[in-house]
């Protein structure tokens, strides 16, 4: 056998390799719906502290299905609200927008870990069982003083929380 024979050889099996993958990322894209998401809910960056669905962002909200909403937004180099009271064992949903440039947020020792992008507005619910303090970081480098962006997430039962006088907020802006 000579050395033409194993090239043939590699060449049909990197080949057969990379059909596979096509192959796979068709079945995930088609066959089990797995697709960017749309109708994103979008914000102009420029105008987010005078955006109506940025109005309570200084004060955790219940809506009327029991969810307490946090907004927050993040800006160079800090997230606002920089502190953040919530009671243990309910549903908190956190809306997140950015002012500026790509930050990250992730609050340590829990699941709460998303991107936060200037145009758009971030959601994501979770739950924390159990009171105590919650360090919450930047994980997106964001600039110069990104060392420095860093919060808290108060889990705490004696939580101040308002309720909510309007609807929550419905579908993309």
């Amino acid at each position: 056998m000579n050395v033409d024979f194993y090239e043939r050889i590699w060449m049909w099996i990197a080949t057969g390799i990379v059909l596979l993958f096509m192959a796979f990322v068709g079945v995930s894209t088609f066959a089990q719906g797995i697709r960017p998401p749309s109708h994103v809910e979008t914000i102009d960056p420029a105008k987010v502290f005078q955006d109506p669905r940025f109005s309570r962002i200084a004060t955790p909200t219940e809506l009327p299905d029991g969810t307490i909403e946090v907004q927050v937004a993040a800006i160079m180099f800090a997230f606002v609200p920089n502190e953040i009271r919530v009671p243990p064992g309910r549903r908190i949903r956190f809306r997140m927008t950015s002012a500026d440039v790509t930050h990250g947020f992730m609050i340590a020792g829990s699941n709460a870990n998303t991107m936060i992008v200037p145009g758009y507005i971030s959601q994501f619910t979770t739950v924390f069982e159990q009171p105590g303090d919650y360090l919450l970081v930047c994980h997106e480098f964001c600039g110069n003083g990104h060392h420095a962006m860093h919060g808290r997430v108060i889990v705490d039962p004696g939580a101040v929380v308002a309720k909510a006088a309007a609807a929550p907020h419905q579908g993309a802006h």
